[in-house]
């Protein structure tokens, strides 16, 4: 005999196309950080490339924002299961800041103000793929979502997109960051469910 009823058992949804599996569609914006939120004003703000030789490539807020900002629409997904679709941002591409950082190494620390380190592949950042992002939504971004100026890396689980930038060192192998050394995926991509390792 069975106690369970059609009526109990629920309606199985299909999967939205444009999520990646395991993901919930959200229209707010979480704010997730893992620690206290840094405050950085553009006056002092500044970006460090580190290539292997050990040679810095810096750019204060005004060199930014003379490489020229771009409008972005990209959707966001993050770690916690949550994703956000054609969400529109402002920023520097990548491409722009490696036009004049010559490397040899294929993968990337980004280091934050506060602290927060996260690994990427170079190729991850190159070509149209990744921006140091200033706004969201059309306006500058708040501390609490990463401003001054954050990494966005859209293909990519969010806790990619480091918050509070201030500079990316070159390396020759791929060493985990804060949270892939706390069990997060050393990749991240959404669309493999690429969570944990």
């Amino acid at each position: 005999m069975s106690f369970i009823t059609r009526g109990f058992s629920g309606h199985r949804r299909e999967p939205d196309p444009q999520l990646p599996p395991g993901q919930t569609l959200v229209h707010d914006w979480p704010v997730l950080s893992a620690g206290p939120t840094p405050h950085v004003d553009t006056s002092s703000w500044e970006l460090v490339i580190r290539d292997e030789t050990g040679t810095d490539h810096r750019w204060d807020w005004d060199g930014l924002m003379a490489l020229g900002v771009e409008d972005v629409t990209v959707d966001i997904h993050c770690v916690t299961h949550w994703s956000r679709l054609s969400m529109e941002w402002r920023g520097v591409s990548v491409d722009k800041l490696f036009e004049s950082v010559e490397s040899e190494h294929e993968f990337v620390m980004a280091h934050s103000y506060g602290g927060y380190t996260t690994n990427i592949p170079l190729e991850d950042l190159l070509d149209g793929k990744a921006w140091i992002a200033v706004e969201a939504d059309g306006e500058p971004l708040t501390p609490e979502h990463g401003g001054p100026a954050r990494l966005l890396v859209p293909h990519l689980y969010f806790w990619k997109s480091a918050k509070w930038v201030r500079g990316l060192v070159m390396m020759p192998d791929d060493e985990p960051g804060f949270w892939e050394q706390n069990g997060y995926h050393l990749h991240g991509d959404p669309w493999r469910e690429e969570r944990y390792w």
